[in-house]
Formats: C-alpha cells, sequence, structure tokens
C-alpha cells in the first residue's frame, strides 16, 4: 500500500547520451579551430548555425500538416518535435555540409525526411500537395522575416561590410538565415523527386500509377544529389535566386 503521505514522484530527468555529448564537443571545437586558424569564415559558422534550425522547421511542418489532415505517422515516430537529435541525419546534417563548407563551396544540408503515409490523410491527392509545399512555405515565411529585418534595421553603409564579409554578427546572422532559408526553398521546389517540388509531378499522375510512383520514391535521393555534384548545375538553377536576394536586400 502507498505511503499518502510521501512526496510525489519526480520526473526523471533526460540525460544527454556520453557519446552525444562527446560529439557536440568535438564539433564545437572543430568549428572553433577551424575559425581561428582562418580555414573557416565566419559566415560558414553563421550559415551552419542558421542551416540546422531551418531544416528541422521545414520538416515538421510537414509533419504537423499532415497530423492535421489525419496521418499521424509522424507524431508516432516521435519526429514533431524541436529536438535537433530526432532530425538529424548524420550525411545531410553533418557530412554533407562539412564537407561543402571546408570546400569553399558554401553550406548546404538537409535533415531526416519526416515519414508522411498519404493513404492516411482524408483527400490524398489534395492534401498530399499541402504537406509536401508547407516545408517550402515555412522556409519563404523564415527568409520574409529575416530579410525584412535585415533590409529595414541595417543601415546601408554597414549592408556593404556584411557583403565583403565583415560588419556586426549579428547582421550577418540576419542576411545569412534569409539567404540560406531562400536558398532551400528554392532548391526543393525544384520538380525532381524526392524534393517537394516534386509533388506537380505526383498530382497529375492517373491514380493507378500511384503506388508504384510512391515504392519507388524513396531510393531517388540521388537525384537532387546529383544537381550538387555535377559542376555549374546547382547555380545555373538557383543563381538567378541568389541574384535576386542579393539584389533586394540592398534596396
Amino acid at each position: 500500500m502507498s505511503n499518502p503521505w510521501a512526496p510525489p514522484p519526480q520526473p526523471r530527468r533526460q540525460r544527454i547520451d556520453p557519446r552525444t555529448a562527446i560529439w557536440i564537443i568535438a564539433g564545437v571545437a572543430l568549428v572553433a579551430v577551424l575559425v581561428r586558424s582562418h580555414r573557416v569564415h565566419s559566415y560558414s559558422v553563421l550559415i551552419l548555425v542558421a542551416l540546422i534550425p531551418s531544416v528541422i522547421l521545414h520538416e515538421v511542418s510537414h509533419g504537423a500538416v499532415a497530423l492535421a489532415f489525419g496521418d499521424d505517422t509522424a507524431k508516432r515516430a516521435g519526429r514533431l518535435t524541436l529536438n535537433p537529435k530526432s532530425h538529424v541525419d548524420p550525411f545531410g546534417t553533418i557530412i554533407l555540409p562539412a564537407i561543402m563548407t571546408l570546400s569553399g563551396v558554401g553550406a548546404f544540408g538537409y535533415a531526416k525526411p519526416v515519414p508522411v503515409n498519404p493513404s492516411r490523410l482524408r483527400s490524398p491527392r489534395n492534401q498530399g500537395v499541402l504537406v509536401s509545399l508547407v516545408g517550402p512555405a515555412v522556409n519563404i515565411a523564415l527568409a520574409a522575416a529575416f530579410g525584412l529585418a535585415f533590409r529595414s534595421g541595417i543601415p546601408i553603409a554597414q549592408k556593404y561590410l556584411v557583403f565583403n564579409g565583415t560588419g556586426p554578427l549579428w547582421a550577418q546572422f540576419l542576411f545569412w538565415a534569409g539567404y540560406i532559408n531562400i536558398i532551400l526553398a528554392a532548391f526543393n521546389l525544384i520538380p525532381l523527386p524526392p524534393l517537394d517540388g516534386s509533388v506537380v509531378v505526383e498530382r497529375v499522375l492517373p491514380a493507378s500509377a500511384l503506388p508504384g510512383y510512391y515504392r519507388i520514391r524513396p531510393y531517388t535521393m540521388f537525384l537532387p544529389l546529383l544537381l550538387i555534384l555535377i559542376p555549374g548545375a546547382l547555380a545555373h538553377i538557383l543563381g538567378p535566386v541568389q541574384n535576386w536576394w542579393g539584389n533586394l536586400m540592398v534596396g
């Protein structure tokens, strides 16, 4: 029999996995050494800092909208959380951005895709479009917020300092956070599976072809990677977006 006068049990504190802590400390130390040795510029670190929460919010939004339309797959998988541990993809979130940063190309990456079961949606064909497009929409909203703060809150002289890689860190962060989000949105809207823009292709397919399409879709990850690896391919697609964003921020 339990003691009615006993204090209520205290919730167990979640402890960080020692291996996770070691990786975090090692990663922070590596970034610090690279920055101090001028192997990595401070703006590359700012891009990485903006990139991780941006891709996490992108993925969580897919699961949240799917849940609103009747699919609780992401919720049951524990993916409707902002905890980075639940979304980190070893290659897309760590290895790829690190390689691109060290090579001087810039930082780009992705989080582990949130699982969505279209058959659980109340209207799979129509609501599936919204589930896919909400991710880029979130990135566009973030880009608009950061871009508006930069455009209206930074004097023109400091803007040119930011463009030259100097200026206050907070001003650099506003610019690069907006930049990375508009690039994430543009990249994900490319109509190539498994990117979100492929929902346009998916929507025009006849219903009889969808089961086969869904089966092969998980194996198309190499297609957007080709755009990244083929010299000039990604720059040709995203170059106009980069120029437009830079010109917009000057005004």
